[in-house]
């Protein structure tokens, strides 16, 4: 087993990770008091910057670091920043990763309107630094995002989400932003079109298995790796991949007593039947084979690229990821 950690990983592009958050704090700097306030408060943990990294290190594997990297990465960071409140909104959800989130800590009205600030900072940003090639990147990423949420709504809703129609959920709500950070990377370093293409294939193949291993996490009880209760999916009804390969292992009899317990307000009793269930009827070790193949697909999609200390790195990563499902 792999013993990759974010810290390894990000290794070749450190100094400019440290150079990164120095440039996004003079990103940010607004003279609007509550703003501000608000904006210390999301980024003052550095939290995993996942994204960024893969963008500089996307544009090391492919040439060198520069200024457009830094203004690629800062997009990409803040997108998902504002994403990340925009969801808490919608969940109505108390805590961030162990912290109050912020519309518990100042109201829905304030977060929203955080979230439309760093969405439209990130957005403006690409304009000053005439950085439309970023722009319409970015801008894709953000359709695909919203688009995928709210398909996601609809068939949760009605339970109906088959296995291949909840994958092309998470290619649009997780893979799209990871495929947008690498290829924006190969942008910034002038890489030719079949590296680029190539980035973009990795950063949508490893996101799909990045959403798969958190879903997998929901029911093998990894707090500490999801910074949110075990079986959270489960209390807020979403159906994920693992759940709904259990649901198509099942018997008539046994599908019918699930769903019954699934829409009704669930107690811990439901809620350990139920992740036991998904347990007994292999949809999370079938997940977590599902998983592997994308981190395999997407270390394969770096075989285009030259050797390179940073194209290792993005390898690594990979292994990172899938590590977390032990």
């Amino acid at each position: 087993m792999s013993t990759a950690t974010l810290q390894s990983v990000t290794a070749p592009v450190r100094p400019s990770l440290e150079e990164f958050e120095r440039y996004v704090r003079r990103v940010l700097r607004t003279p609007v008091p509550l703003l501000n306030l608000v904006l210390w408060y999301l980024f003052r943990r550095r939290g995993k910057r996942v994204r960024p990294a893969l963008t500089f290190l996307s544009a090391a594997a492919c040439g060198q670091i520069s200024h457009r990297t830094f203004v690629g990465a800062a997009m990409v960071e803040l997108l998902h920043t504002a994403t990340l409140v925009h969801d808490d909104v919608v969940d109505r959800a108390r805590e961030r990763r162990g912290f109050p989130s912020v519309n518990a800590l100042w109201s829905e009205r304030v977060a929203v309107l955080v979230g439309d600030y760093l969405l439209a900072r990130g957005l403006l940003l690409a304009t000053q630094e005439r950085e439309w090639e970023f722009l319409d990147i970015t801008a894709g990423a953000v359709q695909q995002m919203s688009s995928a949420e709210l398909r996601h709504v609809q068939l949760n809703r009605k339970l109906r989400l088959e296995r291949e129609q909840y994958l092309e959920v998470i290619r649009g709500k997780t893979a799209a932003l990871f495929a947008a950070a690498c290829e924006i990377g190969a942008v910034s370093a002038d890489a030719e079109p079949a590296l680029r293409a190539a980035l973009r294939r990795y950063g949508e193949d490893i996101g799909i298995a990045y959403q798969l291993v958190d879903d997998v996490l929901d029911y093998t009880g990894r707090q500490q790796l999801l910074g949110k209760p075990a079986w959270q999916d489960l209390r807020e009804h979403k159906l994920t991949l693992p759940l709904l390969i259990a649901l198509e292992r099942m018997g008539p009899a046994e599908r019918s007593e699930f769903l019954r317990r699934f829409r009704r307000q669930h107690n811990g009793a439901d809620l350990r039947w139920m992740a036991q269930q998904v347990l007994r009827w292999g949809g999370v070790e079938a997940t977590q084979e599902l998983a592997r193949h994308y981190g395999e697909r997407a270390q394969h999609a770096l075989e285009e690229l030259p050797p390179s200390p940073a194209r290792s790195a993005l390898q690594e990563f990979a292994e990172f990821v899938l590590q977390r499902l032990w």
